[in-house]
């Protein structure tokens, strides 16, 4: 058996009866105590190169498989990444800087998309899986920090998923993480004062309507995920959180929130029979219009407002004239 035999070969302590070759499983009785030992025994393995970083990763998806919601092999998993990326592969005497970092790129690339889709489908496998739900919040922090189109296509990616997944609250809170980051992460310029004048010479802060537009589209898509479910209460903690966030930001960066002289809405926001969902936001070289936007600019249709206490008042009590 490869793990006792490795174990042997490198000096490791007592060998650990913990595999079954022939059985495919653990013989141990406790499965906490198997996970363990398994896990040790892996990463002993790992290290000493008798396993590769790239197979012991193909074999915790397996695993995930049948205990989507094993702790001990999500931690085990990250583990592995760590170790996958500080062990960068050899450099070749005729390989230049820009070919070794587009290479690098690449492989960083890969590695995400295959992050993404192992959590995706223990997310399906066990529902409010949130040990999935944390390691993909864990890999994008990890693989995609400050990747702003990144975490823009898994916001946009997500929506048909938690639309069929409306009691699923790590899905939902997965989104609230999503918007925190970005919002951060498109906040306007240190250089702009707070009642949007800007420095001498700097670039207009072209980030400012997407973060706006980012929480009124979240606001449509909860609204009608409500209006639909109006009895579940994920969706109303949900979107508890995102008005939260929304009104953060705005303390945050007083002026900077698209209200000019009060709130910006008088009455309900405009809501509308068409998404954008698995569509992508283009960020590279400043703000991209959205489609939805273009279109309802087109039929005279004003654009979504930022949530404000009158525009919720509204919202509750037209739901509860309708029940």
């Amino acid at each position: 058996m490869i793990l006792l035999t490795n174990r042997k070969d490198f000096g490791f302590l007592e060998p650990l009866p913990v595999w079954n070759a022939r059985g495919g499983g653990a013989t141990q009785s406790s499965s906490h105590i198997q996970s363990m030992n398994l896990v040790c025994c892996r990463k002993e393995l790992v290290e000493c190169g008798a396993l590769s970083p790239e197979r012991d990763l193909y074999l915790g998806k397996l695993a995930l498989s049948k205990s989507p919601k094993s702790p001990e092999t999500w931690i085990h998993r990250r583990w592995v990444l760590l170790h996958l990326l500080q062990k960068a592969p050899p450099a070749d005497q005729n390989q230049t800087d820009a070919e070794r970092s587009r290479l690098l790129g690449e492989q960083l690339a890969q590695t995400l998309q295959q992050e993404m889709k192992v959590c995706a489908a223990a997310a399906c496998r066990y529902p409010s899986n949130y040990n999935a739900w944390s390691h993909r919040i864990w890999v994008l922090q990890r693989l995609a920090k400050g990747n702003v189109k990144v975490f823009l296509d898994e916001l946009s990616s997500m929506r048909p998923w938690v639309s069929a997944h409306v009691s699923d609250h790590s899905g939902f809170h997965y989104r609230q993480f999503l918007l925190q980051e970005l919002s951060g992460a498109m906040a306007p310029p240190a250089g702009c004062s707070s009642n949007g004048e800007r420095s001498a010479g700097e670039e207009p802060p072209h980030d400012l309507p997407v973060v706006q537009q980012l929480f009124c589209h979240e606001l449509e898509l909860v609204s009608d995920l409500i209006r639909s479910f109006p009895g579940h209460e994920t969706l109303w903690s949900h979107r508890r959180h995102v008005f939260f966030l929304w009104h953060r930001w705005k303390e945050e960066h007083p002026g900077d929130g698209g209200d000019e002289g009060g709130d910006p809405a008088e009455g309900a926001p405009t809501r509308t029979t068409q998404t954008s969902a698995g569509v992508p936001m283009e960020v590279e070289g400043g703000c991209s219009s959205d489609p939805q936007d273009i279109k309802r600019l087109r039929r005279g249709v004003p654009l979504p407002q930022p949530p404000t206490s009158q525009t919720e008042h509204v919202f509750v009590s037209g739901l509860l004239d309708g029940c």
